[in-house]
């Protein structure tokens, strides 16, 4: 019997000797003085552990990108524990205090301040843009480093061209597989350029993209949090739907690209701008659009400059209507909304696993070489020691 999905089970193979491993190994080697581990008590006991990254340094301290999930509350995970302890685990094995600066429960993303080590580097990231071209024809790399072992972990995988299935369409995925020690931690491409921050999920990793990550920091830095522009539209990017909405569209408009309209909430300033569901937003402020990421770059960036000048904040949207082959531009009058709206994305909850001869087991294959059984009937597992017990709830 042992435990899956607990904080310290590790991911990726560091050991082996294929060449494809080994260059997934010397991308994780290269950016290693740049991941550590974090995790949050509450007293003595342990609440939750996982990655960070450095992004950037001052004269005294350090700034580590991370999950929100590290603060959440246990009793009400739309609000945060400020008052929880937070330790570092730096990529030498020694433990620092870190200190929460700011965090956004949307993004579920964090900030968690330390003193500055100077032998210690922050990511790799060049200022590309929009990068999601490049990010298509290019392998990936999962890095995480565990909270009680120190241990580096990585794996490799490639973009997955379809939306994340986690409530936020700003999130891309990756076949990057990871385990809730990866939780925070930084994909980076083969040239060791940061690309996002892991999530975790069951059958794929999901990932906020560098170019919203770095939205949010200086939105962090100018107010003191992330202001969201809301429009009232849910979108996705058209060249993910479905082959028949794709077909109907492209009866009208061949060889298009842009963001498809899923909804359009009453009320909204979308609806009063004239959107309607199954439009294609092609434009936005001029600027062509090919993913949903992009359209909200770029809202997340005119706020910037509007709340400083205390102005409407005014979108002029490029509309196509394959239900009727008109063309059309719109001027959507955006509203700033406070984030009540907050992510739980789900974590995989510690599980123990045994082995099963029953004749009537079921036969689940895990991610290779593991197989799991699982048993129709229940019965009792042998009573838990207390150390195994605090193993299990993720304490020390």
């Amino acid at each position: 019997m042992h435990m899956v999905n607990n904080f310290e089970e590790s991911f990726g193979d560091l050991d082996d000797c294929n060449e494809e491993y080994s260059k997934v190994n010397l991308v994780a080697l290269r950016i290693s003085q740049s991941v550590v581990s974090l995790a949050s008590f509450k007293g003595r006991t342990r609440l939750f552990a996982c990655t960070g990254t450095i992004m950037e340094y001052g004269p005294s301290k350090m700034s580590i990108l991370t999950s929100a999930s590290l603060v959440r509350c246990t009793k009400d995970e739309n609000k945060t524990d400020e008052k929880l302890k937070i330790k570092v685990r730096l990529p030498n094995g020694k433990l620092t205090e870190g200190k929460l600066w700011n965090y956004d429960l949307y993004y579920t993303i964090a900030v968690v301040k330390i003193k500055y080590f100077p032998e210690l580097s922050t990511a790799q990231i060049h200022n590309q843009g929009q990068s999601n071209v490049k990010l298509s024809q290019s392998k990936l790399v999962a890095v995480g480093r565990g909270y009680e072992s120190g241990e580096l972990m990585a794996t490799g995988g490639t973009l997955l061209y379809k939306p994340s299935k986690l409530d936020c369409k700003e999130l891309m995925t990756s076949t990057c597989k990871i385990t809730k020690a990866g939780i925070g931690g930084p994909l980076v491409g083969f040239d060791g350029n940061f690309v996002g921050m892991n999530f975790c999920d069951k059958k794929e990793t999901p990932f906020l993209p560098i170019n919203i990550i770095r939205k949010c920091l200086k939105h962090f830095d100018m107010f003191g949090r992330v202001v969201q522009p809301w429009l009232g539209l849910r979108i996705g990017s058209l060249k993910h739907e479905k082959l028949d909405i794709r077909e109907q569209i492209h009866g009208s408009f061949s060889n298009t690209g842009g963001i498809y309209v899923k909804e359009v909430f009453d009320g909204s300033p979308a609806a009063d701008s004239g959107i309607n569901v199954g439009d294609v937003i092609t434009k936005l402020d001029g600027v062509d659009l090919f993913h949903a990421q992009e359209f909200y770059e770029l809202i997340l960036g005119k706020s910037e400059d509007i709340l400083r000048r205390d102005e409407e904040m005014l979108f002029k949207v490029s509309i196509l209507r394959p239900s009727n082959g008109l063309t059309f531009r719109a001027i959507v009058n955006a509203e700033v909304v406070d984030m009540s709206r907050k992510n739980r994305w789900p974590v995989p909850k510690a599980e123990w696993l045994y082995p099963c001869t029953d004749d009537r087991c079921d036969e689940i294959v895990a991610p290779d070489p593991i197989v799991i059984r699982t048993c129709e009937d229940s019965y009792y597992l042998p009573a838990l020691d207390e150390s195994e017990l605090r193993l299990y709830y993720g304490e020390e």
